[in-house]
């Protein structure tokens, strides 16, 4: 029996995945990779880099040799266009066209949106930055199954400055929170089935900390810290609760719980979707 075969479409440039690197996390592709091993060890994992080159897209037919396909975050917006964001709005239509299962987060939640005619605009209200509160499932969500066995409120790591303005045809909005309307949905669009997240399941503290330092300063504008020792502070926390986050002094001060650092709680979302979209997909497909 073959091995079941993930696509994850990293949608940071070479700048930005050196960028994250040097501040101590990984590349975002990278990242991904590793928890589908994770989750689903044995896998064979592609990623492949659309921001960079257009070498990188594969062919349809291509595609629908994978299993599913897991779409990265971005330091990409999508409403400045250009090469690097057209690219990866082709590949997610070309892969919304094979019917392989999909799941983004944060930008893959945007670029999947964009792709099929949604709209992605600058949130006014500002960047939602570490953690996102009280996101809220709605009915949809409490009876998707991309939400089996997670809390009807809950709290997530995120970092993102942008929301979806206008959803894209074939949307079903799972859960909100005050920041944004569409924290989470699936989509349907030709053959295939997409679900997306505004958050980040995939990243750990050490990781969210690693874009704080990369973001740095700017975030001290735009009234996410108070100065710069709150995001040292910050950081240096992330990075503790990361090597311990039995740390309840630190989760406290954090105000954050299990939903957060309890890692099969924190990936469900990614982890249910391997269960309820990739292996029937599989095993429609008379893969295994």
């Amino acid at each position: 029996m073959s091995s079941t075969r993930l696509l994850v479409i990293d949608g940071n440039t070479a700048k930005s995945r050196a960028l994250q690197i040097a501040a101590g996390g990984v590349a975002s592709g990278q990242g991904y990779a590793d928890l589908l091993r994770e989750l689903l060890p044995g896998a064979a994992i592609d990623i492949c880099y659309p921001a960079d080159s257009e070498m990188a897209l594969p062919l349809d037919m291509a595609i629908e040799a994978y299993d599913g396909t897991a779409i990265t975050g971005s330091a990409l917006h999508v409403y400045d266009g250009g090469p690097a964001v057209e690219r990866q709005i082709e590949l997610v239509k070309a892969v919304l066209r094979t019917g392989v299962p999909v799941f983004g987060s944060c930008w893959g939640l945007q670029v999947l949106t964009a792709a099929a005619g949604g709209t992605v605009r600058k949130n006014p209200k500002g960047r939602e930055a570490v953690y996102g509160r009280g996101i809220h499932l709605n009915v949809s969500g409490r009876a998707h199954p991309m939400y089996a066995g997670k809390a009807e409120v809950f709290d997530a790591i995120t970092f993102h400055l942008d929301e979806v303005e206008t959803v894209a045809p074939g949307t079903i909005v799972l859960a909100a929170n005050a920041v944004s309307a569409v924290q989470a949905m699936e989509l349907r669009v030709g053959k295939s089935v997409a679900w997306a997240v505004q958050y980040h399941p995939e990243y750990s503290p050490r990781e969210v900390a690693a874009i704080v330092r990369r973001t740095g300063i700017k975030l001290v504008g735009e009234g996410v810290f108070t100065d710069t020792d709150a995001l040292t502070r910050c950081t240096s926390e992330l990075d503790a609760l990361d090597r311990n986050p039995d740390d309840r002094t630190l989760a406290s001060r954090h105000r954050i719980d299990g939903t957060i650092l309890d890692k099969p709680m924190r990936v469900r979302e990614v982890a249910n979707w391997i269960e309820h979209q990739v292996k029937p997909t599989r095993s429609q497909r008379g893969r295994g």
